[in-house]
């Protein structure tokens, strides 16, 4: 199975290939380096050096630096998202702030939520999932294991003109299980793992390594008729694992078991990970 997720106002997805993608966030266009993007791109090079603001090349370890192409082009912006507004900005990592093929999750788990349910957004990074269960009137609690990560998301809440998030400094996959342990229930569970992770108190660790355990966890403390939404990047978790965990954990449960892609405007697809639905 495959998901497509699509852009919006604020956000496309112009064009991908030789390594790289380039994206339109608000006016800023940027070019950054993406593996899957092994196909030759719809437009060339040229033609993305004039469109865009800015370009990163990595140097080392995953972390690079960013080259602007045009004199005065913002470092720091906001974009929206029907009424959610994102403070956008250059990371050493590539990333700006928003993982935007996520658009198809936020969209479901807005539609499933109504005010005073429990949701719980793990490795939720900038919060743009909090905020879209927090617009929806849920009871949301944020997780992630990096201070700075949470002080972004904060500052994503406020610009939204939203209220009231929980926000929780710790590795996710221990708050989850002391969730667990207190018998807790949720109607909606987010998991945005990334393939490798150190926890709040600097402890290494592979997705590979603590899938089950997050798996099991979450099914432990979703409500019956509640959501769980799984997202994963590493290659060394595959569908096939991915369906044996389901099968293992969430056997009672509708599972929708797939790979979540996202088509360019020139006509380019480029795949975005895996993707589990359960409910």
């Amino acid at each position: 199975m495959k998901f497509y997720t699509e852009g919006w106002e604020d956000y496309e997805l112009i064009d991908a290939g030789g390594g790289k993608k380039l994206e339109r966030w608000g006016k800023v266009i940027t070019i950054r380096p993406e593996l899957q993007a092994y196909f030759k791109s719809g437009k060339s090079f040229d033609e993305w050096n004039k469109l865009a603001h800015w370009e990163f090349t990595e140097r080392k370890s995953k972390t690079g630096d960013w080259k602007r192409l045009k004199p005065n082009a913002p470092d720091k912006w906001l974009i929206r998202y029907r009424n959610l507004k994102f403070n956008l900005e250059l990371t050493k990592f590539k990333h700006v702030g928003l993982f935007p093929e996520q658009r198809i999750n936020w969209d479901e788990v807005s539609d499933k939520l109504n005010s005073g349910d429990k949701f719980l957004n793990l490795f939720a990074y900038t919060g743009a999932m909090s905020l879209v269960a927090r617009n929806a009137g849920a009871d949301t609690i944020h997780v992630d294991s990096v201070k700075q990560l949470i002080t972004w998301a904060s500052n994503n809440m406020e610009a939204s003109r939203l209220l009231n998030i929980r926000w929780v400094h710790d590795d996710a996959l221990k708050f989850l299980k002391r969730q667990v342990r207190k018998e807790a229930k949720f109607d909606v569970i987010v998991m945005d793992p990334p393939a490798w992770g150190i926890g709040a108190k600097k402890e290494k660790w592979k997705l590979e390594d603590k899938l089950d355990e997050l798996i099991a966890s979450a099914a432990a403390t979703i409500a019956d008729d509640g959501l769980i939404v799984l997202n994963t990047y590493s290659p060394q978790v595959d569908l096939k694992l991915i369906k044996e965990l389901s099968s293992l954990y969430l056997s009672d449960r509708q599972n929708e078991i797939g790979e979540l892609w996202m088509k360019t405007t020139t006509g380019k697809e480029l795949f975005y990970g895996n993707l589990l639905r359960s409910r």
